[in-house]
């Protein structure tokens, strides 16, 4: 059973300090071409900021992203995930949040995040693997195995 721990990459966070702009978590999020950013309270995960919490919360209201702090509008009810949860539960767990992405926590430390992206390449590699056993297995199988 793959581990997120194998699928994580150690170090992929892009994060602000609590207290940092919109502004300034909008262009870390362009600069690094993702689509969300921690917040974190020295090195403790305090919050999320999305793409979507910036137009929701932010332009749709008519709010000032240079004049906004991601404090006022980061997600603080996280879902996330240690890094010995197993990929299949991880699935589970994001389908049954609604959540594109996860963070991987681990005695308080945002490890990684990962995102439903990441953990549908991992089951399309697994998916191909069975398929290419299968195949040598029907194409390559001694002729009295067949015939059982």
């Amino acid at each position: 059973m793959t581990k997120l721990r194998e699928i994580m990459v150690p170090g992929f966070v892009h994060a602000v300090q609590r207290g940092a702009t919109v502004a300034d978590a909008v262009r870390m999020m362009s600069d690094r071409n993702v689509g969300i950013v921690a917040v974190l309270d020295d090195d403790r995960l305090v919050g999320l900021v999305s793409e979507r919490d910036v137009v929701r919360r932010v332009i749709a209201t008519g709010g000032d992203p240079a004049a906004t702090t991601v404090d006022e509008i980061m997600t603080t009810k996280i879902v996330f995930a240690s890094p010995d949860e197993l990929f299949q539960d991880a699935v589970q767990l994001m389908d049954a949040a609604n959540i594109r992405h996860l963070p991987v926590v681990e005695n308080g430390a945002l490890l990684s995040m990962i995102s439903i992206r990441d953990l549908l390449r991992v089951e399309l590699h697994a998916r191909r693997e069975e398929i290419r056993y299968l195949k040598e297995y029907m194409f390559h199988a001694p002729a009295e195995a067949v015939q059982a």
